[in-house]
């Protein structure tokens, strides 16, 4: 599993309460901001800053507050999620917990591991949330029904469920 110690010297740091199945799927990250007195500078390395090579590179943009975006799951990508400009919120499922997530400032990024449903809402005006990818783009992998993803999770293995836990 991917640790805070590999990602210490940019002072990124999960944050963590009592832990469930849903919190060994998604974390939160922070990271600092390296500016100075020209601006801000924050800094995301693949395999440094967050536990996955960035494969892809995607973001949204222009959505308001009554638009959903996301409603699937991944069964190999991972992502991380970063509002670089105003806010949204994510709600992630396992099919067991669901929890919803404000994405509110750019030094802060969301962590979800493969087989997570996630959708994401209530855009800001100003909204636009960055995505990095753990794999290329493949329709294949995507589950877009809910009831075929409850079924698919209760299918899984307990350990395959969050395939990517070994880490």
């Amino acid at each position: 599993m991917f640790r805070a110690v590999n990602i210490k010297r940019r002072g990124c740091f999960w944050q963590q309460g009592n832990m469930s199945i849903l919190d060994e799927q998604i974390k939160l990250l922070e990271w600092k901001d390296l500016g100075d007195e020209r601006g801000n500078l924050v800094v995301v390395e693949g395999n440094v800053d967050i536990p996955f090579e960035i494969k892809r590179i995607f973001y949204i943009y222009g959505s308001d507050d009554t638009v959903v975006r996301g409603q699937h799951a991944n069964k190999n990508s991972e992502f991380v999620m970063i509002n670089v400009c105003g806010t949204s919120k994510v709600k992630v499922d396992n099919g067991t917990e669901s929890r919803v997530i404000e994405l509110s400032r750019p030094r802060m990024g969301l962590y979800l591991k493969n087989n997570v449903w996630k959708d994401m809402y209530e855009f800001s005006p100003d909204s636009i949330l960055l995505v990095l990818a753990s794999e290329h783009y493949d329709e294949k992998e995507y589950i877009r029904d809910y009831q075929e993803y409850l079924k698919y999770m209760e299918e899984m293995e307990p350990d395959n469920a969050g395939q990517a836990l070994q880490r």
